[in-house]
Protein backbone atom coordinates (compact mmCIF):
# COMPACT_ATOMS: atom_id res chain seq x y z
CA UNK A 1 0.00 0.00 0.00
CA UNK A 2 1.73 3.24 -1.11
CA UNK A 3 1.81 6.23 1.18
CA UNK A 4 -1.46 8.52 -0.07
CA UNK A 5 -3.43 5.11 0.08
CA UNK A 6 -2.30 4.74 3.79
CA UNK A 7 -2.61 8.28 4.75
CA UNK A 8 -6.29 7.56 3.68
CA UNK A 9 -6.72 4.32 5.11
CA UNK A 10 -4.78 3.98 7.72
CA UNK A 11 -3.31 7.60 8.53
CA UNK A 12 -2.13 6.63 12.08
CA UNK A 13 0.44 4.22 10.24
CA UNK A 14 1.87 7.02 8.34
CA UNK A 15 5.40 8.58 9.83
CA UNK A 16 4.54 11.80 8.50
CA UNK A 17 1.38 12.23 10.74
CA UNK A 18 3.55 10.95 13.34
CA UNK A 19 6.12 13.76 13.36
CA UNK A 20 3.05 16.83 12.84
CA UNK A 21 1.26 15.32 15.77
CA UNK A 22 4.23 15.93 17.69
CA UNK A 23 4.14 19.60 15.97
CA UNK A 24 0.91 20.08 17.14
CA UNK A 25 1.14 19.04 20.60
CA UNK A 26 4.31 20.81 21.85
CA UNK A 27 3.11 24.28 19.94
CA UNK A 28 -0.06 23.74 21.33
CA UNK A 29 0.91 23.11 25.10
CA UNK A 30 3.75 25.65 24.87
CA UNK A 31 1.37 28.45 23.27
CA UNK A 32 -1.20 27.72 25.76
CA UNK A 33 -1.23 30.54 27.69
CA UNK A 34 -0.88 32.87 25.33
CA UNK A 35 -4.02 31.22 23.50
CA UNK A 36 -6.04 31.82 26.19
CA UNK A 37 -5.22 35.32 27.03
CA UNK A 38 -5.49 36.31 23.25
CA UNK A 39 -8.47 34.46 22.38
CA UNK A 40 -10.31 35.43 25.11
CA UNK A 41 -9.44 39.35 24.96
CA UNK A 42 -10.45 39.17 20.89
CA UNK A 43 -14.11 38.03 22.16
CA UNK A 44 -14.23 41.05 24.18
CA UNK A 45 -12.61 43.40 21.75
CA UNK A 46 -15.56 41.95 18.99
CA UNK A 47 -17.45 44.88 20.75
CA UNK A 48 -15.08 47.78 21.43
CA UNK A 49 -17.00 50.32 20.02
CA UNK A 50 -19.92 48.82 21.62
CA UNK A 51 -18.20 48.67 24.74
CA UNK A 52 -16.45 52.11 24.54
CA UNK A 53 -20.09 54.00 23.65
CA UNK A 54 -21.83 51.84 26.61
CA UNK A 55 -18.85 53.20 28.90
CA UNK A 56 -18.32 56.88 27.80
CA UNK A 57 -20.42 59.09 30.68
CA UNK A 58 -20.12 62.15 28.87
CA UNK A 59 -19.24 65.86 30.26
CA UNK A 60 -19.39 65.39 34.03
CA UNK A 61 -21.51 68.05 35.36
CA UNK A 62 -21.25 69.81 38.82
CA UNK A 63 -23.24 72.25 41.39
CA UNK A 64 -22.29 76.00 40.41
CA UNK A 65 -21.89 77.35 43.89
CA UNK A 66 -19.79 79.93 44.29
CA UNK A 67 -17.05 81.87 42.86
CA UNK A 68 -15.82 79.47 39.65
CA UNK A 69 -12.07 78.94 40.46
CA UNK A 70 -9.38 79.80 37.31
CA UNK A 71 -7.11 77.71 35.83
CA UNK A 72 -4.14 77.99 38.15
CA UNK A 73 -6.25 77.47 41.34
CA UNK A 74 -7.53 74.49 40.14
CA UNK A 75 -4.21 72.60 38.89
CA UNK A 76 -2.88 74.32 42.96
CA UNK A 77 -5.60 71.94 43.72
CA UNK A 78 -4.93 68.91 42.08
CA UNK A 79 -0.85 69.54 43.26
CA UNK A 80 -2.41 69.25 47.07
CA UNK A 81 -4.27 66.52 46.22
CA UNK A 82 -1.81 64.18 44.29
CA UNK A 83 1.43 65.50 46.37
CA UNK A 84 4.51 64.58 44.12
CA UNK A 85 2.64 64.87 40.73
CA UNK A 86 3.48 67.46 37.79
CA UNK A 87 0.41 68.95 35.87
CA UNK A 88 0.52 68.73 32.33
CA UNK A 89 -2.65 69.59 30.92
CA UNK A 90 -6.02 71.23 32.22
CA UNK A 91 -9.23 70.36 30.14
CA UNK A 92 -11.94 72.98 30.65
CA UNK A 93 -15.39 71.84 29.57
CA UNK A 94 -17.47 74.23 27.37
CA UNK A 95 -20.01 75.13 29.89
CA UNK A 96 -19.04 76.30 33.30
CA UNK A 97 -20.56 73.53 35.32
CA UNK A 98 -18.55 70.96 33.72
CA UNK A 99 -15.68 69.50 35.67
CA UNK A 100 -12.29 70.02 34.60
CA UNK A 101 -9.60 67.48 33.79
CA UNK A 102 -6.70 67.37 35.13
CA UNK A 103 -3.33 64.97 33.68
CA UNK A 104 -1.11 64.73 36.52
CA UNK A 105 2.67 62.85 35.84
CA UNK A 106 5.04 61.91 38.09
CA UNK A 107 8.18 59.52 36.77
CA UNK A 108 6.38 58.61 33.93
CA UNK A 109 2.96 57.30 35.65
CA UNK A 110 -0.07 59.42 34.00
CA UNK A 111 -3.01 59.99 36.13
CA UNK A 112 -6.39 61.70 34.48
CA UNK A 113 -8.69 63.20 37.46
CA UNK A 114 -11.42 65.46 37.47
CA UNK A 115 -11.62 68.17 39.43
CA UNK A 116 -14.99 70.73 40.42
CA UNK A 117 -14.28 73.76 39.45
CA UNK A 118 -15.78 75.18 42.31
CA UNK A 119 -14.38 73.34 44.98
CA UNK A 120 -11.44 71.88 43.54
CA UNK A 121 -12.41 68.73 45.03
CA UNK A 122 -11.52 65.83 43.21
CA UNK A 123 -13.59 63.62 41.59
CA UNK A 124 -12.11 60.84 40.69
CA UNK A 125 -10.77 58.96 37.33
CA UNK A 126 -11.90 61.11 34.38
CA UNK A 127 -11.95 57.71 32.56
CA UNK A 128 -14.60 55.59 33.50
CA UNK A 129 -13.45 52.23 34.49
CA UNK A 130 -15.51 50.42 32.01
CA UNK A 131 -13.20 52.35 29.27
CA UNK A 132 -10.11 51.49 30.90
CA UNK A 133 -10.39 48.49 31.36
CA UNK A 134 -11.59 47.92 27.32
CA UNK A 135 -8.39 49.80 26.74
CA UNK A 136 -6.06 48.14 29.04
CA UNK A 137 -7.66 44.59 26.75
CA UNK A 138 -7.10 46.30 23.37
CA UNK A 139 -3.25 46.66 25.13
CA UNK A 140 -2.78 43.32 26.26
CA UNK A 141 -4.50 41.90 22.77
CA UNK A 142 -2.06 44.31 20.77
CA UNK A 143 0.65 44.20 22.23
CA UNK A 144 1.10 41.69 25.34
CA UNK A 145 1.41 45.41 27.83
CA UNK A 146 5.02 45.15 26.57
CA UNK A 147 5.05 47.96 23.20
CA UNK A 148 6.88 47.33 20.25
CA UNK A 149 8.57 44.12 21.42
CA UNK A 150 4.86 42.68 22.16
CA UNK A 151 3.84 43.03 19.03
CA UNK A 152 6.59 41.28 17.81
CA UNK A 153 5.77 38.77 19.99
CA UNK A 154 2.33 38.68 18.42
CA UNK A 155 3.42 38.12 14.91
CA UNK A 156 5.82 35.36 15.99
CA UNK A 157 2.85 33.52 18.12
CA UNK A 158 0.58 34.18 14.98
CA UNK A 159 3.04 32.13 12.96
CA UNK A 160 2.98 29.38 15.16
CA UNK A 161 -0.95 29.45 15.75
CA UNK A 162 -1.68 29.47 11.71
CA UNK A 163 1.18 26.31 12.31
CA UNK A 164 -1.36 24.62 14.97
CA UNK A 165 -4.30 24.88 12.74
CA UNK A 166 -2.88 23.19 9.52
CA UNK A 167 -1.21 20.45 11.92
CA UNK A 168 -4.55 20.00 13.22
CA UNK A 169 -6.36 19.37 10.28
CA UNK A 170 -3.73 16.49 9.01
CA UNK A 171 -4.05 15.76 12.57
CA UNK A 172 -7.75 14.86 12.59
CA UNK A 173 -7.93 12.88 9.68
CA UNK A 174 -8.99 9.80 11.09
CA UNK A 175 -9.18 7.27 7.96
CA UNK A 176 -12.03 6.77 5.31
CA UNK A 177 -13.98 4.75 7.42
CA UNK A 178 -13.87 6.95 10.50
CA UNK A 179 -13.97 10.57 9.20
CA UNK A 180 -17.52 11.05 9.71
CA UNK A 181 -17.48 10.33 13.41
CA UNK A 182 -15.43 13.20 14.02
CA UNK A 183 -17.49 15.22 12.30
CA UNK A 184 -19.53 15.34 15.71
CA UNK A 185 -19.02 14.77 19.68
CA UNK A 186 -19.92 11.17 21.25
CA UNK A 187 -21.82 11.82 24.15
CA UNK A 188 -22.22 8.55 25.41
CA UNK A 189 -18.81 7.41 25.10
CA UNK A 190 -16.20 7.54 28.12
CA UNK A 191 -15.43 10.76 29.40
CA UNK A 192 -12.53 10.58 27.61
CA UNK A 193 -13.72 9.86 24.50
CA UNK A 194 -15.93 12.54 25.24
CA UNK A 195 -13.09 15.35 25.19
CA UNK A 196 -11.12 13.55 22.35
CA UNK A 197 -14.07 14.08 20.36
CA UNK A 198 -15.02 17.46 21.71
CA UNK A 199 -11.42 18.03 20.73
CA UNK A 200 -11.44 16.81 17.25
CA UNK A 201 -14.98 18.26 16.33
CA UNK A 202 -14.75 21.48 17.37
CA UNK A 203 -11.16 21.46 15.79
CA UNK A 204 -12.10 20.72 12.64
CA UNK A 205 -15.59 22.86 12.10
CA UNK A 206 -13.19 25.98 13.20
CA UNK A 207 -9.82 25.44 11.13
CA UNK A 208 -10.72 27.63 8.91
CA UNK A 209 -11.42 30.47 10.90
CA UNK A 210 -8.61 29.76 13.29
CA UNK A 211 -6.02 29.90 9.86
CA UNK A 212 -7.65 33.04 9.19
CA UNK A 213 -7.38 34.45 12.96
CA UNK A 214 -3.83 33.12 13.13
CA UNK A 215 -2.53 34.29 8.97
CA UNK A 216 -4.09 37.84 9.88
CA UNK A 217 -2.50 38.44 12.89
CA UNK A 218 1.05 37.83 11.52
CA UNK A 219 0.04 40.26 8.14
CA UNK A 220 -1.10 43.21 10.43
CA UNK A 221 2.24 42.58 12.40
CA UNK A 222 4.32 42.11 9.71
CA UNK A 223 2.21 43.51 6.75
CA UNK A 224 5.79 43.85 4.90
CA UNK A 225 6.47 40.46 2.90
CA UNK A 226 1.91 40.33 2.78
CA UNK A 227 2.49 43.41 0.59
CA UNK A 228 5.68 41.73 -1.47
CA UNK A 229 3.62 39.10 -2.54
CA UNK A 230 0.38 41.21 -3.48
CA UNK A 231 2.72 42.71 -6.00
CA UNK A 232 4.38 39.78 -7.23
CA UNK A 233 0.73 38.22 -7.89
CA UNK A 234 -0.82 41.77 -9.26
CA UNK A 235 2.08 44.17 -10.35
CA UNK A 236 0.98 48.14 -9.16
CA UNK A 237 -0.10 50.19 -12.14
CA UNK A 238 0.46 53.57 -11.21
CA UNK A 239 -2.22 54.64 -14.18
CA UNK A 240 -4.69 52.75 -12.64
CA UNK A 241 -6.69 53.95 -9.75
CA UNK A 242 -9.05 51.39 -8.91
CA UNK A 243 -8.47 48.82 -6.10
CA UNK A 244 -6.50 45.50 -7.03
CA UNK A 245 -8.03 42.10 -6.28
CA UNK A 246 -4.98 41.30 -3.72
CA UNK A 247 -5.38 44.92 -1.96
CA UNK A 248 -9.00 43.94 -1.00
CA UNK A 249 -8.17 41.05 -0.39
CA UNK A 250 -5.76 41.70 2.30
CA UNK A 251 -8.32 44.64 3.99
CA UNK A 252 -10.62 41.73 4.14
CA UNK A 253 -8.15 39.61 5.98
CA UNK A 254 -8.18 42.47 8.64
CA UNK A 255 -11.89 42.59 8.93
CA UNK A 256 -11.84 38.93 9.45
CA UNK A 257 -9.71 39.23 12.20
CA UNK A 258 -12.01 41.61 13.97
CA UNK A 259 -14.50 40.29 13.06
CA UNK A 260 -16.47 43.45 12.29
CA UNK A 261 -17.75 43.58 8.85
CA UNK A 262 -21.10 42.58 9.75
CA UNK A 263 -24.06 43.38 12.42
CA UNK A 264 -24.22 42.61 16.18
CA UNK A 265 -25.45 38.70 14.94
CA UNK A 266 -21.99 38.58 13.11
CA UNK A 267 -20.08 39.63 16.45
CA UNK A 268 -21.84 37.09 18.47
CA UNK A 269 -20.66 34.35 16.30
CA UNK A 270 -17.04 35.72 16.07
CA UNK A 271 -17.04 36.28 19.97
CA UNK A 272 -18.43 32.81 20.57
CA UNK A 273 -15.77 31.28 17.90
CA UNK A 274 -12.95 33.25 19.93
CA UNK A 275 -13.93 31.16 23.14
CA UNK A 276 -13.12 27.87 20.79
CA UNK A 277 -9.09 28.23 20.97
CA UNK A 278 -9.27 28.05 24.91
CA UNK A 279 -11.27 25.02 25.12
CA UNK A 280 -9.25 22.93 22.47
CA UNK A 281 -6.56 24.27 24.66
CA UNK A 282 -8.35 22.82 27.44
CA UNK A 283 -9.49 19.47 26.12
CA UNK A 284 -6.17 18.60 24.27
CA UNK A 285 -4.04 19.31 27.90
CA UNK A 286 -6.44 16.82 29.44
CA UNK A 287 -5.76 14.40 26.95
CA UNK A 288 -1.45 14.87 26.97
CA UNK A 289 -2.15 14.33 31.22
CA UNK A 290 -3.78 11.27 30.50
CA UNK A 291 -1.82 9.63 27.62
CA UNK A 292 1.74 10.88 28.61
CA UNK A 293 1.66 12.02 31.89
CA UNK A 294 -0.49 9.84 34.09
CA UNK A 295 0.85 6.93 32.04
CA UNK A 296 4.23 7.33 32.59
CA UNK A 297 3.74 7.95 36.19
CA UNK A 298 1.78 4.43 36.38
CA UNK A 299 4.76 2.99 34.21
CA UNK A 300 7.04 4.10 36.48
CA UNK A 301 4.87 2.50 39.46
CA UNK A 302 5.25 -0.89 38.03
CA UNK A 303 8.61 -0.33 37.50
Amino acid sequence: MGLIARWIEQPRSVWLRRVLFQVHLWTGLGLGVYIAAISLTGSILVFRVELLNHFDRGPVQVAAVGERLDETEIEAAARRAYPGYDVTRTFEGREPDVAVEVWLERDGRRLQKLFDPFTGRDLGNAVPAGIRFTSWTLELHDSLLLGETGQVVNGAAGVLFTLLSLTGIVVWWPGRRAWRRSLYVQIRASWKRVNWSLHSTAGFWTAALLFVWGLSGVYLVFPGPFMTAADLIEPFDPENFEPRIVDEAMAWLARLHFGRFAGLGGKIVWAAAGLVPPLLLGTGAVMWWNRVVRRGASGADDA
